[in-house]
């Protein structure tokens, strides 16, 4: 059967369908968690929908025991909505008592997109962690760092490197070519550091044997899986297996394929108040009907509406509020206009306050890189 969307760590497009994806990546759906994930929004409308494992990390909750959350950043352009929905995972698990270790992904960068170290550095300083801060990441107590640098302590950077080399012995080309397709030394590479990665916190240097988890986009699965039986192979560690879950893709603003070389296809949580709405005034992909008589007959579909999907992915914070203009749009008494100016007015308000709190963070970042 040939597929009608294309998921991997370098591709993603066509409509995807979450349930087949579960099935075909071997996943589990989130279902029967404990209250305290009613708290992410994310969690509580399903976008986070998928997990391998993750009851290890519900048990270490409930008992207060600790754990890590390891995740990366990939700096290839700007910082836009589509990437806050991982950003909103670290903040709600280092609020519940979580490490967080926090990689940029240089190599894997420089491998497949941008061969300047110098500007994937600043992309990361300026896009990505100044907007961690400003949402709400206490940096201080977090493990940031880079692939290309891990540490300037000679023996945390030591065992991490050692560990991606120890790793590869236990990988084939033959596995390789079925995880990833075809593939380059350089995303070979970039995959090993990925592992280690996921699995160095639990080093001897680091905070030896612990459970961590791993938040990831689908597309990032291979990776996952990778490291997964990298880590039930190599016999001169303990490792526990690592836990993740898998959030969904927000929808591109104009409804085509979202890019950071594509303005029309995000909002920018530096975007000004004026360029947002110019852009869903613009370029949002509307659900609506072709005409306002046809409109309020027929109503619209929200769930292709990308205004909405703003809304859904956090925009509108109250679930009875964004329950009534589902079903406001869908009946047709709300218009596509009204649709767009609810989520302007929405955008204004939280851009405005957001891009304070970047400023505050610029002042700290020097003191603390």
């Amino acid at each position: 059967m040939q597929k009608d969307f294309t998921v991997t760590p370098w591709e993603v497009k066509g409509k995807i369908n979450y349930d087949k994806l579960i099935k075909e990546f071997g996943l589990e759906a989130l279902k029967n968690l404990p209250k305290v994930f009613n708290d992410l929004l994310l969690m509580r409308r399903n976008i986070v929908f998928a997990h391998r494992d993750f009851n290890r990390i519900v048990g270490c909750i409930q008992n207060k025991k600790q754990f890590v959350m390891m995740t990366g950043l990939m700096p290839s352009g700007k910082f836009h909505f589509g990437h806050k929905v991982v950003a909103d995972q670290i903040i709600f698990y280092q609020e519940l008592g979580a490490k967080i270790y926090l990689a940029v992904a240089d190599i894997e960068a420089y491998n497949s997109r941008n061969p300047n170290m110098q500007e994937l550095r600043k992309i990361a300083i300026e896009e990505y962690l100044l907007n961690y801060m400003a949402l709400g990441l206490n940096i201080k107590k977090c493990d940031f760092y880079f692939q290309s640098a891990r540490s300037k302590q000679a023996e945390k950077s030591n065992s991490y490197y050692r560990l991606a080399n120890m790793l590869a012995r236990h990988a084939t080309f033959n596995e390789y070519k079925s995880i990833y397709g075809e593939i380059s030394p350089g995303k070979m590479i970039s995959s090993l550091i990925q592992a280690s990665d996921m699995l160095h916190p639990q080093l001897p240097e680091f905070e030896g044997p612990i459970p961590v988890l791993v938040p990831v986009g689908a597309d990032q699965d291979p990776h996952l899986r990778l490291a997964r039986d990298l880590s039930q192979r190599i016999k001169e560690f303990k490792f526990i297996q690592l836990s993740s879950t898998y959030n969904k893709f927000l929808p591109a603003l104009n409804g085509d394929k979202m890019s950071s070389s594509d303005p029309t296809s995000y909002i920018a949580l530096t975007d000004s108040p004026e360029e947002a709405s110019n852009k869903i005034k613009k370029y949002a992909f509307s659900g609506g009907q072709p005409t306002i008589e046809e409109h309020k007959k027929k109503g619209g579909n929200p769930d292709i509406d990308s205004s909405f999907q703003l809304l859904k992915y956090g925009l509108e914070e109250n679930d009875k509020k964004l329950e009534d203009i589902y079903n406001d749009y869908k009946s047709g008494s709300l218009l596509t206009s009204e649709l767009k100016q609810i989520v302007i007015e929405k955008l204004e308000k939280f851009l405005i306050q957001h891009q304070k709190k970047r400023g505050i963070a610029k002042k700290q970042i020097d003191k603390l890189i």
